[in-house]
């Protein structure tokens, strides 16, 4: 078996320091595509901002956040998840530079939560329901596992 410095496993990046911005670039790609297949939806007159935000919520969040649980989170993460999704709900609303809004009002307006905030409670919610299986589970028992060797 080859050593390698990062390889695709069900569609998310695993790097060899086990960082997560690698996948995060990658999901943030995808989820650009995403949305930029659904261009004649978040343009459409007869769509309310409900039903646009309702179809951005499950057809390109959905792709952005896959597998976020796992991530190991920064700030540096954070701001890139965050800036994209705001420019996204941005063009839903249609509202293009140099008009502005501030983060607190789209996301009242969009009834989104922070990016922080919502990684933090799927994470709870993950770890609840790993919690919840039987202590034979591999999933469980990666989440206790404590390695035998010691950092010198």
């Amino acid at each position: 078996m080859e050593d390698v410095e990062s390889f695709t496993y069900l569609g998310s990046i695993i790097d060899k320091q086990g960082g997560s911005d690698a996948d995060v670039k990658a999901r943030i790609g995808k989820a650009r595509t995403a949305f930029l297949q659904l261009k004649n939806i978040w343009n459409s007159k007869q769509l309310s901002t409900n039903i646009k935000v309702r179809i951005f919520n499950t057809n390109v969040k959905a792709v952005l956040l896959y597998r976020d649980e796992t991530w190991r989170i920064t700030t540096t993460i954070i701001k890139k998840l965050q800036v994209f999704i705001n420019s996204c709900l941005c063009k839903i609303l249609n509202i293009h530079w140099p008009d502005t809004i501030s983060n607190s009002l789209l996301w009242e307006r969009t009834n989104q939560l922070p990016a922080e905030e919502e990684i933090r409670k799927r994470r709870w919610k993950w770890i609840g329901h790993t919690l919840r299986k039987s202590s034979n589970c591999i999933t469980r028992q990666a989440l206790f596992w404590n390695p035998e060797w010691k950092w010198k």
